[in-house]
Parts: C-alpha cells; sequence; structure tokens
C-alpha cells in the first residue's frame, strides 16, 4: 500500500500557473491518493478603500474568478483519472489556515510552491514556509523550480555524529520516507551526509594537532555515514560523503548532479538564535533549484 492516501495542496489562486499543481498531480497519479487543492486568498488591501456594500460584491467577484481558474485545472486533472476536491477562500491568517487544513483533513503531505523571500525580510519576519516547517505535523514538500514534476533522483540528507548511533530516529525517517517516495516514483535514491568539521566544533579538543584531530573525526564520521548507508542497502554508488557547510555543500551537489527532491529532518521550533537564523532546513529553500521535503 503506498504511504501516500490523501495529499493537501496549498496554492495562492492569484498567482497562476503554478508549478506545484502539476507535481502535486503527479504524485497523487503515482501513489494513488486523493488530492485537495486549497487556494486561499489574503486579505487585499485595495478593498478597503471601496464602500461596504462594493467591498462585499468586489469581494466575492474577485473569489468566483478565482474558483473558475482553480475549477478549470481540476477538471482538466480529473480527466486524468486523478481523484481531485477543491476549495477557494479568504484567509485572514494563512499561517493558521494552513495548520487548521492539516488538523482537519489529516492528510499524509502537506504540498506547496517555495515562497521566496529577501535576507532583509526575513530578518524581521518568519516566513510562511519558514513557520510551516517548524510548526507542521506532518510532512512538508516544498515545490521548486526542478523540470521533472516526477522526481527521477532523491537524495537523502542524513545527520550522521561520531558520539551518537547513527541508526537515530529521524534518520530512520528521512531514509524511510525518502525510499518510498523512490519506490512510488522510480526515481534513483542517494543518501548523502555533508561533513563540516569546524575550529568551534573542535575547541574543547586538546592533545592531538589539529590537522590529527580533524582526519580522525573524519574518519570516524565516514564510518559511521557507511554504517548507515549499509543498514539501508544503499548502493555504493549511491553514497555521498561531502565535505563542506551543509547548505554549501547540499545546493553544490543538488545543481551538479540534477536533483530533483532533497529529503531532509523538519525543524523542530525553536528560540533564540537558532530561531532568529533559520535552519539548514530553512535555507536550502532558497538555495537549490529543486523540491525540499522536510520529514
Amino acid at each position: 500500500m503506498s504511504q501516500y492516501q490523501k495529499l493537501l495542496l496549498i496554492i495562492n489562486p492569484a498567482l497562476r500557473h503554478s508549478p506545484a499543481i502539476n507535481h502535486a498531480a503527479a504524485l497523487a497519479k503515482a501513489s494513488g491518493a486523493s488530492l485537495h487543492i486549497a487556494g486561499l486568498i489574503g486579505p487585499l488591501d485595495l478593498l478597503s478603500f471601496l464602500e461596504q456594500g462594493d467591498r462585499e460584491t468586489a469581494r466575492e467577484a474577485y473569489l468566483q474568478d478565482h474558483r473558475d481558474w482553480v475549477k478549470a485545472q481540476t477538471d482538466n486533472l480529473r480527466t486524468r483519472g486523478l481523484e481531485v476536491t477543491i476549495e477557494v477562500a479568504w484567509a485572514d491568517d494563512l499561517r493558521e489556515d494552513i495548520l487548521a487544513h492539516v488538523a482537519e483533513m489529516q492528510p499524509d503531505l502537506l504540498i506547496k510552491e517555495v515562497q521566496h523571500e529577501s535576507l532583509l525580510k526575513r530578518a524581521f519576519f518568519t516566513p510562511l514556509d519558514w513557520y510551516l516547517l517548524r510548526h507542521c505535523p506532518i510532512p512538508v514538500y516544498l515545490v521548486g523550480a526542478s523540470s521533472f514534476v516526477l522526481p527521477r533522483k532523491i537524495v537523502a540528507a542524513v545527520e550522521v555524529s561520531d558520539k551518537e548511533s547513527p541508526d537515530n530516529e529521524l534518520n530512520e525517517r528521512i531514509i524511510q520516507q525518502a525510499t518510498s517516495l523512490a519506490l512510488q516514483c522510480g526515481a534513483d535514491l542517494h543518501l548523502l551526509y555533508a561533513c563540516d568539521i569546524s575550529a568551534g566544533y573542535l575547541a574543547d579538543m586538546d592533545g592531538l594537532a589539529l590537522a590529527d584531530l580533524t582526519r580522525e573525526l573524519r574518519k570516524d564520521l565516514e564510518k559511521n555515514f557507511l554504517k548507515l548507508a549499509s543498514q539501508y542497502g544503499v548502493a555504493a554508488d549511491h553514497r555521498h560523503f561531502v565535505m563542506g557547510h551543509p547548505v554549501s555543500a547540499l545546493s553544490e551537489f543538488a545543481n551538479e548532479q540534477n536533483v530533483d527532491v532533497i529529503v531532509m529532518g523538519k525543524v523542530q521550533s525553536a528560540g533564540g538564535v537558532d530561531k532568529l537564523l533559520g535552519s539548514t532546513t530553512e535555507h536550502i529553500l532558497y538555495q537549490v533549484p529543486c523540491c525540499v521535503m522536510a520529514v
């Protein structure tokens, strides 16, 4: 049985020709899942200048125009044998409305197009996509600019440590989700770990030269990574132990290897500096051309 029975796609119908629709449809077709498309429209400031009666008329006309457009898209999907339902509605608070849809529908996967935000805006406001990564209780599939709507190459980005077993709950979840997605889509599955041995990480070590310590630590980390890959039967040529900061290393790998989806660990709700600066998964959204699935 497919791991996906019900998919929820969130779109902004004002942004016509969203690639997320075709991506969601391809995943639904491959998995045999039903697809619900929710077109959520945020408040329009322009309407506030109208008189009350005119405002309500304009709101309804605007909503109906987008309903007609979404219906046309779904009629086309139904001709391809997909089970699709739709709704188009105003959303006073997109964050809470999306989470409310997830709580009510209990879908297996939330799909949404990546919404790029400027660095300045991210410094003062938490982007919607970041908020969903932190608070959505189900896997989130954020659609990037990948040209293939059905993935052909999927990378499971794991985290290993010299102090903990690589067979931890998060890595297990990442690999299982990536494996299931690859099987359903007929895609190749790759396993990757970006090894970033910084001076700060080694600061509390003494008695060994920094170069020796770095070499030993890398050897331990690579050993744990290969152990994890062997445990899940990942072919030798699909294992990638790369050096560098996770964001830059993953971005470079995704571009060079034409990756369609990166599966990563979802961000946990955090505070302080971590919440302000964002996580690896959050920053990856703006660096890679492919889709990102956070689990």
